[in-house]
């Protein structure tokens, strides 16, 4: 049996830590292309300036237009080859280390979040999108960031939503991971750069590793996440802010790069036909993606009744009025089949999945968030 499993050569993650961003960029050369918003940037800058004074590097700015698209990845790569740049840094959110993923080609690569999230930024994928915001296609790139560096002072500042959201993110890793090892799935974790997986090139199944770090994921969310969503409110680190942190952006990111994906992430993709549904969190609908998942494979009542409960505490959907949508009706079919197409993730539950099964487990999934949302506050109609 082929196993494999990547990751980033450098994890770091501490208080007030991108002081120490320079010494990582020296690491690579003494000049490194800055891919930020600016208004990420400006949050940082007096840390931007005091490592580069301390190391002695310089950061180019390259004001990024905040899409992740090819032409803005071509300009980058101009700015860069012009100035000499010997590393690339993500700074920002989920556009911004796209981008940088796509510049720098798996290559001298810093990844700085100034969210928690996602579990992107440990991964070889980026997104790549139209200049008007349209999904454009999927990258790959021959290995992982160099260093991902985690200022928890940063992530702590941030509106906690943010940290919510990569809570319901991380929420599905242990269990799509799980639907992976029952199905023997195959990971992207064993691909070359552009390899199709469709085609049986060089497949790997995951290894126990990742199982492990997914199973720990799921553990640290129940124990730590409320209290991490107290911290992020006051604003301040605490040790169950830095575990979730770990949780939202290492463990679920080696989770489910290595461990695959499955129902809850096809459902999330299906969710996205629902234009009422567009101002939430990938996140925020993966959460329910979820408890869906479990729905569809008959998990035990006390686990979806765990997860919802976990979902409520923290403030994550549990039903379709909190992704915005009131009334899905016949659309609940637009749903299920982009959930089906051949290419999903879905296909890699340990059993077949049509169309209607994904009907009934969305609207029994609804049902059962909406109830327990009643029992909780009593604030339903």
């Amino acid at each position: 049996m082929r196993k494999a499993f990547i990751c980033p050569s450098k994890y770091v993650q501490g208080e007030n830590e991108i002081l120490n961003l320079g010494y990582f960029v020296k690491t690579f050369g003494k000049k490194a292309l800055l891919i930020a918003h600016k208004d990420d940037a400006a949050r940082v800058q007096d840390k931007l300036d005091a490592t580069a004074k301390k190391y002695g590097v310089e950061f180019v700015k390259a004001d990024f237009k905040g899409e992740s698209s090819r032409q803005e990845v071509e300009r980058l790569k101009e700015i860069a080859k012009k100035e000499g740049c010997d590393c690339t840094i993500g700074l920002g959110g989920g556009k911004a280390i796209d981008t940088a993923k796509c510049v720098a080609e798996g290559h001298a690569l810093i990844i700085v979040p100034t969210i928690a999230a996602t579990d992107a930024p440990t991964s070889h994928s980026a997104v790549l999108y139209t200049p008007d915001g349209g999904f454009d296609d999927y990258a790959y790139f021959p290995q992982n960031p160099s260093v991902v560096l985690i200022d928890t002072t940063v992530i702590a500042n941030a509106p906690v939503r943010f940290l919510v959201s990569g809570m319901g993110d991380a929420l599905s890793t242990y269990f799509e991971a799980r639907a992976n090892v029952q199905s023997f799935g195959n990971v992207n974790a064993g691909l070359p750069c552009g390899a199709d997986r469709a085609k049986g090139t060089l497949l790997a199944r995951g290894t126990n590793t990742a199982f492990a770090l997914a199973t720990l994921c799921y553990e640290t969310l129940l124990a730590d996440g409320y209290k991490a969503k107290l911290a992020g409110e006051a604003k301040q680190v605490t040790p169950a802010l830095e575990n979730i942190i770990e949780a939202n952006i290492l463990l679920s990111g080696l989770g489910f790069e290595n461990g695959g994906l499955a129902a809850a992430h096809a459902i999330h993709d299906g969710l996205t036909v629902l234009e009422e549904a567009h101002h939430m969190f990938h996140g925020e609908k993966v959460a329910f993606g979820t408890i869906c998942q479990l729905v569809l494979e008959n998990a035990p009542m006390e686990e979806i009744e765990e997860v919802i409960n976990f979902c409520l505490a923290v403030g994550l959907p549990v039903c379709l009025k909190d992704l915005g949508v009131e009334d899905i009706g016949d659309r609940i079919y637009e749903v299920a089949k982009k959930t089906c197409i051949p290419e999903e993730s879905i296909h890699f539950m340990p059993f077949p999945v049509t169309e209607a099964d994904v009907v009934a487990a969305i609207l029994t999934a609804d049902k059962l968030g909406r109830e327990a949302s009643c029992f909780c506050d009593c604030d339903c109609e």
